[in-house]
């Protein structure tokens, strides 16, 4: 009897440690632990990613900023020449009208979206509770062969035309790895309005210490990214609309 209580015992350790692992904080807690740490993750102030978007049969040579205190630019490369497509100072959002070329202002709507978006620096899992977010385990689901644990993780709502909107993603995270290899989000305007995007996440790559995933792609865009840089020196006027050069071309 003492031999088969052990057994019992064992088994419902097990069972309670593995049921333990499956919580949401601890796949989130492991994600942080096997891609940096999250003490390195709190040290970034700022992550530029250097890359090639694919649409269709285009190929856009971009960078992208973002920083700790919410700012946000877009450089690309298109037919020979470089400009700033948009950006986000922390107050003002703008982009370039992509029949003219010329810079506009986002409306009161997106700024405030926008003002809401820059919360998920550098990663909108770390410290979530802080950010006022939420997160769930859904359960287990194996994708395209590999056995994932869904979660579903809840910001901020979104205002789309003038009503809120749930802002709610799902991740699915690599059960061997515990890094998030698909995402899917609702889409809450447009054409596809009320279908669900999804996007794989994957080549991941160590830069300084933190992984990061080379490849974003969805059914719209393919994102490669060739260069991370963290931490790096960026000339703020990048993020400013334009003032000067709309006032010259009055």
């Amino acid at each position: 009897m003492s031999a088969l209580k052990s057994i019992l015992v064992a088994l419902i350790l097990a069972i309670t440690t593995s049921f333990h692992a499956q919580t949401a904080d601890e796949i989130i807690n492991n994600y942080f632990e096997n891609t940096g740490g999250k003490e390195n993750w709190d040290k970034l102030e700022g992550v530029e990613m250097v890359g090639v978007m694919k649409v269709q049969n285009m190929e856009i040579p971009f960078e992208q900023v973002s920083t700790k205190d919410g700012k946000q630019v877009v450089t690309i490369e298109l037919q020979g020449s470089r400009m700033v497509w948009s950006a986000f100072d922390g107050e003002t959002a703008w982009q370039r009208n992509q029949m003219t070329m010329e810079a506009e202002k986002s409306d009161n709507e997106a700024t405030e979206n926008m003002k809401k978006q820059s919360k998920d620096f550098p990663d909108p899992f770390l410290n979530y509770k802080d950010k006022g977010y939420a997160i769930e385990l859904i359960g287990k689901e194996t994708v395209d062969g590999t056995e994932t644990f869904k979660i579903k993780l809840t910001k901020d709502p979104i205002t789309v035309n003038g009503e809120s909107k749930p802002n709610i993603s799902h991740y699915y995270f690599d059960t061997e790895n515990f890094v998030p290899i698909i995402m899917e989000t609702e889409i809450t305007e447009g054409p596809m309005k009320g279908k669900v995007s999804k996007s794989s996440i994957s080549d991941y790559q160590e830069i300084n210490g933190v992984y990061f995933p080379f490849t974003i792609s969805n059914e719209f865009q393919t994102l490669n990214f060739k260069e991370i840089k963290l931490n790096p020196e960026v000339d703020t006027a990048l993020f400013a609309f334009p003032e000067k050069a709309a006032e010259g071309k009055k």
